[in-house]
């Protein structure tokens, strides 16, 4: 006769415990499994991969943070070396210090998920005393949504010393750390006001539909970027629907709040569906692609239908440019751009196994240069190189790409994510661009070396 659930329970003999499995265990080692909701019940897939780690220490010797302080005790010791032992119970607090960056996974030879490991077992750390710090800086839509109206003076209030020093103490954002330009009219705003849709090339057949994806940046801060892949696309003949949406929670998940960041991208992905059902998705914000692409999933454990369906359709913007071209789909009458520039892959991109889309598809362009930084990291890592006391950490991970950029002398550089050109903006002076403006110009939609970018 099989042992029933009670019997289980109440541990009646050694064919009982030996029917549970090692997560009851746990639960009745530790009660606080049970309580936590950012368990992903007790990292079960993530620590799947766990024993396959062999203490090779590549994740240690890739990972930008560990490379500049001694704050943090490194992806080995504080993933699976340190969750041998946790039991839902934080053992190392250095692990706050890790930039969920991701290099540590893509790097590991053995599969083992460090950076996934780290980012569930940081939120259980920080569950019961979450900085309100960290719950103002997620807020990105609302921040927009308030800066908007007042653009120049949002401006012009952000670049006063007195008051950013005054931000700093007050809310715990550094003095320096990047900030992004407000801009007078968000993309719906646009939209609303813009004549019509950009003429298709000439004989250019009608494409269909596609979604496009604008994440929060890209609808208040970023809003030219979001412009230009709008009316490449349509040049290209596709029908561009721009539905209202929300956040990802990507923000939300890397401070550790999945509750909120959970119903973010549930509640995105909904209204993501609702614009059709099988037409791709595309998005210039790279970082927000790639949580419904895999982050939702291996680390909040989201497993909703519509997640995961937009999630399969997801495609960065060079990403999707690049499939056309592979299909011979993709024209490349480009007009000529002399131009070298230096481009830098954020770790959100390289995460989602794509590789460099956007190194070959500016590289289409006749006389395109593309100087690829061989950086890990800028360092900002989302919101991690706001933060007081991870500011000159993050400035010292992303110094040898500042350099590299500056040292090249171009009249500006590329990359694919908002905070990631926020960052090497201030860390440069330079123009930083997502790969989308290098396209537009040179189907001669725009000017390259125009200051809109």
């Amino acid at each position: 006769m099989s042992t029933t659930a009670p019997e289980r329970e109440q541990g009646h003999g050694d064919r009982a415990d030996e029917s549970f499995s090692v997560w009851e265990h746990l639960r009745k080692a530790s009660p606080r499994l049970d309580r936590n909701p950012n368990s992903y019940e007790a990292q079960q897939l993530n620590r799947l991969s766990l024993d396959q780690c062999v203490k090779c220490t590549i994740c240690e010797t890739q990972c930008p943070v560990a490379r500049v302080t001694e704050m943090f005790a490194g992806p080995k010791f504080v993933g699976p070396q340190a969750e041998r032992f946790r039991n839902g119970e934080s053992v190392d607090h250095t692990l706050d210090y890790c930039s969920s960056c991701g290099i540590c996974t893509l790097n590991c030879p053995q599969g083992v998920k460090i950076a996934e490991i780290n980012s569930m077992a940081r939120a259980v750390m920080k569950q019961d005393h979450m900085p309100l710090r960290d719950r103002l800086i997620t807020r990105t839509a609302l921040e927009g949504k308030l800066l908007t109206p007042v653009a120049p003076v949002a401006n012009w209030a952000l670049r006063r010393r007195p008051l950013r020093v005054a931000v700093e103490k007050v809310v715990g954002v550094h003095r320096d750390a990047p900030m992004p330009v407000a801009q007078s009219q968000s993309i719906r705003g646009w939209l609303r006001r813009r004549s019509g849709p950009t003429a298709r090339r000439p004989g250019q057949p009608d494409r269909g539909p596609v979604i496009f994806f604008t994440g929060c940046a890209g609808t208040y801060f970023e809003v030219e970027t979001s412009k230009k892949t709008i009316e490449v696309l349509e040049h290209l003949g596709y029908r561009v629907i721009v539905p209202r949406q929300g956040c990802c929670g990507l923000a939300s998940q890397s401070n550790g709040l999945f509750d909120q960041a959970r119903s973010s991208v549930v509640a995105l992905a909904a209204q993501l569906s609702r614009a059709g059902r099988d037409v791709p998705v595309v998005s210039s914000s790279g970082s927000c692609a790639g949580m419904l692409k895999h982050e939702a999933h291996e680390i909040m454990g989201v497993d909703d239908p519509k997640v995961m369906d937009i999630g399969a359709r997801m495609r960065e913007t060079s990403e999707f440019l690049l499939d056309l071209y592979d299909a011979d789909e993709l024209p490349t009458d480009f007009e000529r751009i002399e131009m070298t520039i230096p481009y830098h892959a954020p770790c959100q991109v390289k995460g989602q196994g794509m590789g460099m889309p956007a190194v070959r598809l500016m590289e289409l362009v006749p006389g395109i240069t593309v100087a690829e930084s061989g950086e890990n990291c800028c360092g900002i890592a989302g919101t991690y190189g706001l933060k007081k006391e991870k500011f000159e950490v993050a400035q010292a991970i992303g110094r040898p790409l500042f350099d590299k950029f500056k040292a090249s002398g171009a009249e500006l550089g590329a990359c694919d994510t908002e905070t990631c050109r926020w960052q090497i903006r201030k860390g440069t002076g330079m123009p930083i661009v997502h790969p989308i403006h290098v396209i537009h110009a040179a189907y001669g939609l725009s000017d390259i070396r125009s200051p809109e970018v």
